[in-house]
């Protein structure tokens, strides 16, 4: 006897890793659309999954301390971005914190994207994708491709001694030639600001 659609979508929650993330498109060869997102719903009032967005369940790892947890913001946008095979960015408030160039931790958190623009309720939390090209996410540094992004929402003429040393702190650490590289890519304004303070030392 065939299973149902029921059945077949809670085997393969079950038997997923503890953190896994589902999309409804995760079950496309299961059903149509509207059972699958029924079965989810269910598996979500049993308790066995839990919705952190507008069609996205999570299957919760169980600590013996604190209970259910969920993934945070940031590794959901990047779980996303992966099951959506685009490439995604830190930018704004988001990518200023991650660089310690901002202390203000934002309540959304924006990332550039090869996709589409979208924006993803998280609770009091949001995920918001823009889209952009190519150029901006070819940077090849791991400390370059974030701190030049952070700096495009900054007045480089006004900032403070404390982040001026904080830049050079972080250049220093990435390869000569994955700065040479994600100058190239970068707004002029970064890229002339970058080569004037490098200069300067």
């Amino acid at each position: 006897m065939k299973e149902s659609v029921n059945q077949v979508i809670e085997l393969k929650i079950r038997r997923a890793k503890p953190g896994s993330v589902f999309l409804p498109s995760d079950f496309k060869e299961e059903g149509s659309s509207t059972a699958i997102r029924k079965s989810l719903s269910r598996l979500v009032e049993s308790g066995i999954l839990e919705r952190m967005g507008q069609g996205i369940y999570v299957l919760p790892k169980v600590d013996k301390v604190f209970g259910k947890v969920l993934p945070s913001i940031e590794e959901l946008a990047q779980v996303l971005s992966r099951k959506e095979h685009v490439k995604i960015k830190p930018s704004g408030q988001y990518a200023l914190n991650k660089v310690g160039l901002s202390t203000q931790v934002p309540m959304k958190l924006v990332f550039l994207t090869s996709g589409h623009s979208k924006r993803i309720q998280i609770g009091k939390s949001a995920i918001v994708f823009k889209s952009t090209t190519a150029k901006k996410l070819s940077m090849k540094g791991d400390i370059t491709s974030l701190l030049f992004l952070a700096l495009e929402e900054l007045d480089l003429e006004k900032l403070s001694v404390g982040q001026r040393d904080r830049i050079i702190q972080l250049l220093k650490k990435e390869s000569p030639e994955n700065l040479k590289h994600d100058l190239r890519l970068t707004q002029t304004k970064v890229s002339d600001f970058i080569v004037k303070i490098l200069n300067a030392r």
